[in-house]
This record gives structure tokens, C-alpha cells and sequence, in this order.
């Protein structure tokens, strides 16, 4: 590990996640809530960025609907708040930018150093063993720079939500809606373009008698939409779940505390309390990358019957 963190290109990742936990804890607005787990809980909840006057930061977008525009009180501001969830999002962007500079050369040379060679492995396994087995070499070649962008984008934002001072983009459903719905376009947008603008939606229904046709359409439609809405559900789910349990232990401590009369059942109950949140945060490190190889995964099954119509 000290030889990963030790090299320029580790500093230089070390550097990001640190600038990006420092900006959160600097610029984010923080709740304020009478009840402790509503105070706890709300640390799921995107903070805004604040500037120096106190005023949230963002960009004016008055050209947006009323619906992207509004601030905490439901006010329109006509201005796009940036919140902490945008900075690990750029912070996710910036890791693989500057993590995986190395790799096309070491591919190429077999020269490079202990990170290049890393995410080198990476990227053969998610090429060999998950996009061209299900789509084959000629069309997964095509798509594989888009399922390696999902993969690591998904896994590094999942990752960072378990830093001191973070967040977890992919625990608000709004980021994990805008990633299925990259992955519906991929669907619609490689079926067309590989089967025709018609052909496509001709082979969503298969060969059955005319009547039943327009109704077999609609259904295959529909399914259509409901898996980008199934990978959307389970990002943002099995995210968010595994850091409410977290919360609720934290929780336990300081409910206890204050049931009592006085601080000695906050303390008896802290060990057990601690104990099982340090428990969930290891599966949760296990979860962060498991679930964004469930993503990929998903989404190359589901952009590989689009594109072959036999299935």
C-alpha cells in the first residue's frame, strides 16, 4: 500500500480524495434538526455549497424548469445549487482521469507503474469476463470504453462515500436515475444503430399473430423502461441502506444517553453500538464495489439484448 501511495501519481490521487473531503466539510451547509436520527439522517441528504457570504453557490439557469431550480424552502432561484454530492462526483471524474493516464501505455508496453498495473487488471476482467462474453468482440469492443466509465464512476463514488467528511452520490436517486438513464439511451440509441432506426423497435415484438401485436408492444415498451428503473432502485437502495444502519447504531448511542438519567446508558450501549457499525461499514466496503459490478453487469445484459435481435 506505501508503495501505491508513495508514487507521483498516488499522491496525486491521495490528494484529490483529500481536497474533496476538505471542500465538503468547508463549503457544506449543515443540517439542523430537533430529533438525533433526524439530525443523523440528514447527513444522506445533499448540503449546498455556501460561499463566503453565507449564500449558496451555484449557476444561474433560468433557461431550467421551476423543478431543478428551487432552494431548501421550495423557493424558485432560478440559480443550479451545487451541492456536496457534485464534488465527489468531479472527484470521481478527476480519479479516473488521473489513475488510469498510465494504463493504454503499460497495455501497450508492459511498462508502468504499481497503479497503472492495478487498474490494468481491472479493466481485462471487466472486458474478458463480463462485456465480451455477453456482447461479443465486435460489438462490446465498441461499447467497452462506456461500461469501463460506468464501472470505475460507480465504484469510486461508492468508495469515497465511506470517507470521514463525505457523501455518497450514488445514495441520492437522482445520480442513479441520470446513470440508467445513460444506460436506456445506450439501450435505444446501440439497438438503432446496429439493427436500424425501424428494424428495432420491429424486433421488440416477436413473431405472434397481428392482433395481439400493438398490445405485445406496449408490454415490451414498458419493459423497456422498467430496467434503467430497476438499476436506478438498486443503486440507490442497497446504498442508502447500508448507511442508515450505520446512522441508526451512532444513533442508539445518544438516544440511550438521553433516555437515561444520566450519560451511563449512552456509555453501556457505545461498545455494542460501535462494534456493529464498524461491522456494516466492512460490508459496506465489500457492497461499494459489488454494486457497481452489478450495475455494469446489468446494464451490459441489458445493452446486449438490444443490439442482437434474437434476443
Amino acid at each position: 500500500m506505501t508503495r501505491y501511495l508513495l508514487s507521483p501519481r498516488g499522491l496525486v490521487l491521495l490528494a484529490i480524495v483529500v481536497a474533496a473531503c476538505a471542500v465538503a466539510t468547508l463549503f457544506a451547509s449543515h443540517h439542523h434538526e430537533n430529533d438525533v436520527f433526524q439530525q443523523l439522517f440528514a447527513h444522506l441528504k445533499p448540503s449546498a455549497l455556501l460561499g463566503a457570504d453565507h449564500q449558496p453557490i451555484g449557476i444561474h439557469a433560468g433557461w431550467l424548469p421551476s423543478l431543478f431550480t428551487l432552494d431548501s424552502a421550495g423557493h424558485d432561484t432560478d440559480t443550479l445549487v451545487l451541492t456536496n454530492l457534485q464534488v465527489f462526483q468531479f472527484a470521481a471524474v478527476a480519479f479516473v482521469l488521473v489513475g488510469f493516464s498510465g494504463v493504454p501505455r503499460y497495455l501497450r508496453t508492459g511498462k508502468g507503474d504499481a497503479i497503472s498495473k492495478m487498474f490494468a487488471g481491472f479493466v481485462l476482467f471487466i472486458r474478458d469476463e463480463m462485456v465480451f462474453p455477453v456482447m461479443g468482440k465486435q460489438h462490446g469492443a465498441h461499447f467497452l470504453p462506456y461500461f469501463l466509465c460506468v464501472f470505475f464512476f460507480v465504484m469510486f463514488q461508492n468508495v469515497f462515500g465511506l470517507l470521514p467528511h463525505s457523501a455518497t452520490a450514488t445514495a441520492s436517486i437522482a445520480v442513479t436515475g441520470a446513470l440508467a438513464g445513460m444506460t436506456l439511451l445506450a439501450m435505444i440509441g446501440g439497438g438503432m444503430a446496429v439493427q436500424g432506426p425501424i428494424a428495432f423497435w420491429k424486433h421488440l415484438v416477436p413473431h405472434v399473430p397481428l392482433p395481439l401485436w400493438p398490445l405485445l408492444f406496449v408490454i415490451e415498451v414498458i419493459g423497456l423502461l422498467v430496467k434503467p428503473f430497476a438499476l436506478t432502485i438498486r443503486l440507490f437502495a442497497n446504498m442508502t441502506a447500508g448507511h442508515l444502519i450505520v446512522l441508526s447504531c451512532m444513533g442508539l448511542i445518544m438516544f440511550f444517553a438521553d433516555s437515561g438519567a444520566n450519560a451511563v446508558a449512552g456509555f453501556g450501549s457505545a461498545p455494542l453500538a460501535v462494534g456493529f457499525g464498524v461491522f456494516i461499514m466492512i460490508i459496506e466496503t465489500f457492497v461499494a464495489v459489488l454494486q457497481a459490478y452489478i450495475f455494469t453487469q446489468l446494464s451490459i445484459i441489458f445493452v446486449g439484448a438490444s443490439v442482437h435481435p434474437e434476443h
